[in-house]
């Protein structure tokens, strides 16, 4: 017997089960007279819900709340990773535009360079060829 108790003309009692499967519930009454002789009646109702029910409305506006949270939560998830993955691209499209940057900038004091000496001996070579021609006019 898991439940003995004494009730007035109405009455309830739950139970929770830990474990599921079939249930089996014997009600009995201690009445001494007989249904039919007594005049008064047994009345039983028995209610027995299984599965998940609303208890309170309030309990489920907060699951929907939470569950609305959560999809905002996961759809600033989605958002950030986006962002991080926008970030690395333009990092990398950086990196490439400063090597190319430093590649042509390099080359160009290469260039710089190269026409600075070509210049400084094409001046050389004029000043021996006009050296060498006043020599040979007997200018000098």
């Amino acid at each position: 017997v898991l439940l003995s108790k004494l009730y007035g003309p109405q009455g309830t009692f739950y139970f929770t089960s830990h474990s599921p499967g079939e249930h089996i519930i014997c009600l009995q009454s201690n009445s001494t007279r007989l249904v039919s002789f007594g005049g008064s009646k047994l009345r039983i109702h028995l209610d027995i819900r299984v599965g998940e029910h609303d208890l309170d409305a309030a309990i489920t506006q907060a699951k929907d709340k939470v569950n609305e949270v959560s999809f905002k939560l996961e759809h600033l998830i989605e958002q950030i990773e986006q962002i991080v993955k926008e970030q690395n691209y333009q990092r990398d499209r950086e990196e490439k535009f400063r090597m190319t940057s430093e590649d042509t900038n390099s080359n160009v004091l290469w260039w710089a360079f190269t026409q600075t000496l070509i210049f400084i001996s094409v001046g050389i070579f004029q000043m021996k060829s006009l050296k060498d021609f006043f020599i040979a006019k007997k200018l000098v």
